[in-house]
């Protein structure tokens, strides 16, 4: 399948896919203590940024990756771009990635869609949030084009230098129940 055909084809489905290396991949639903990081930081993110050029997106608005030709749906992310303020169904120009890990995505979402989000040239950080641990690890590109790991453990907030906003670990994780399971294992 060509992206073409895949952005025709997905447009009269009712579920989301993501489109990597010509194959098409359901997306899976989330559990109430991903759905709950995923708001808040898009909250945060969204009040932070009012007034700026930058906007945020959750997990329904496309993103495409057009080194690898793929397409995703990140759970949230941030655009600063001026060709992306005048799209409305697909976003090139991402300056942070943020992805909530669930058991069923986090080998994934830590190898082959870390890779792909790399190769983004306006991407300045991918945050990575696990449930599990209560932590995030924040990559940021570096001048020399290479990425350095902050790691943010069970307690500390988030720092996203990209867009100048530090979340506590209190608003990052409000309304998750420590005891909430993960996604894969919630039925």
């Amino acid at each position: 399948m060509t992206a073409a055909e895949f952005l025709a084809w997905e447009a009269g489905q009712v579920e989301r896919h993501e489109f990597v290396s010509g194959e098409v991949f359901a997306m899976a639903g989330a559990g109430a203590g991903h759905a709950m990081v995923a708001g808040n930081l898009y909250m945060a993110l969204r009040q932070h940024l009012r007034g700026t050029p930058c906007r945020t997106f959750m997990s329904d608005m496309k993103l495409h990756a057009e080194t690898s030709g793929s397409y995703f749906y990140p759970d949230v992310f941030v655009t600063c771009s001026a060709s992306d303020r005048t799209s409305q169904l697909v976003m090139r120009e991402p300056t942070l990635v943020i992805e909530v890990l669930s058991p069923g995505t986090a080998a994934y979402d830590r190898g082959a869609k870390f890779a792909h989000y790399r190769q983004m040239a306006s991407l300045q950080e991918i945050a990575l949030i696990d449930l599990s641990s209560r932590g995030c690890d924040v990559y940021r590109r570096q001048g020399d084009g290479l990425w350095l790991l902050h790691p943010f453990e069970l307690g500390q907030g988030v720092a996203f230098a990209s867009v100048d906003l530090r979340i506590s670990a209190e608003d990052l994780f409000a309304e998750v129940d420590v005891d909430d399971p993960p996604a894969a294992a919630a039925t």
